[in-house]
């Protein structure tokens, strides 16, 4: 049984915009957003299971009750941003192309046969995603998709969708409320702990941070931690430039791909948590230098952040 997560809160962020925020960290506590227009609100994600989602629903009732949720974004295709999107069905889903492309590739039932696995990829997914429940999730898709950017009006309220990726996933969404000076970033920015870079390339994502840089915006609401600014965006850019750095050295030098992730040294970057997506992210750049290495399947993934966990935790 799923053990229970402690509800988190919301954080009232600019005028009209709301933070949904995780009661803790680790993988699969995401945050999530409300932009409040005239009659209509912008819900911003949805949680990684019907329990969280129900709650953050419940508890954001008071302020949804004048201005219903009439639209939905999913800012990427990871499940802990939609997989909750059966509860929000009666509103409009929007997503970008490259996003509701990884919600098609892997949902649900893909993550309850990665849970399952008898080996060590098992056992790790079973600590780091033991406590939700996929069991009763329905798949949901959005319903519109967008390429590029997309300009919404919400009850009045001025908001802008600008795809930045491919980078951490293959479509990644961020949400500008020009207004309010409030950028929602999806996991373009983590805040405290270690982005992963899935699809890649770097390049788009570096490209992202500047944009985010550029934005007329102060706060910044990460898809994963605290309310943060500016300074957040600019150390994840950093973190991305030194891992893009030292795995093409080791690259260069010959070192295989398993090697170079447990030869790094993160340094400054150390105590950035799950600090074992380091086993992605170097993968990512190898592919990016040798487009023929075979890419690898999600649990193959995680298998590779498993060994990497475990030179340094037993689980």
């Amino acid at each position: 049984m799923a053990s229970v997560i402690p509800l988190a809160g919301r954080v009232e962020v600019g005028d009209g915009c709301h933070a949904w925020l995780a009661s803790r960290g680790g993988w699969g506590m995401s945050n999530a957003g409300l932009v409040v227009g005239r009659g209509a609100s912008l819900l911003i994600d949805t949680l990684y299971d019907l329990r969280l989602t129900a709650e953050m629903l419940d508890a954001l009732a008071p302020v949804t009750a004048g201005a219903p949720i009439s639209t939905v974004v999913n800012t990427h295709g990871n499940g802990d941003h939609w997989f909750g999107n059966q509860l929000v069905a009666h509103a409009e889903i929007v997503a970008a192309r490259g996003s509701l492309a990884d919600m098609r590739q892997v949902g649900p039932a893909e993550m309850r046969q990665l849970t399952a696995a008898p080996d060590l990829t098992g056992r790790f997914a079973r600590r780091i995603f033991g406590p939700f429940d996929h069991a009763a999730i329905a798949t949901v898709l959005p319903g519109r998709v967008f390429d590029g950017e997309l300009a919404l009006d919400i009850g009045g309220t001025e908001i802008r969708l600008i795809d930045v990726g491919p980078a951490h996933s293959a479509g990644d969404t961020i949400v500008h409320v020009p207004r309010s000076r409030v950028v929602y970033t999806g996991d373009i920015v983590f805040a405290g702990a270690t982005p992963v870079v899935w699809h890649g390339p770097f390049a788009n994502w570096l490209a992202a941070c500047d944009l985010l840089l550029g934005l007329d915006a102060d706060t910044i609401v990460p898809g994963h931690g605290p309310v943060t600014t500016k300074k957040t965006v600019r150390d994840i850019r950093a973190y991305l430039e030194f891992v893009h750095e030292q795995a093409t050295a080791r690259f260069a030098a010959g070192m295989p791909v398993v090697d170079a992730a447990h030869d790094i040294r993160l340094g400054r970057f150390a105590d950035l948590d799950e600090s074992e997506r380091l086993a992605v992210n170097v993968h990512t750049v190898y592919r990016e230098l040798d487009p023929s290495l075979p890419p690898l399947d999600g649990p193959s993934l995680f298998g590779r952040m498993a060994e990497l966990a475990c030179a340094h935790t037993a689980f």
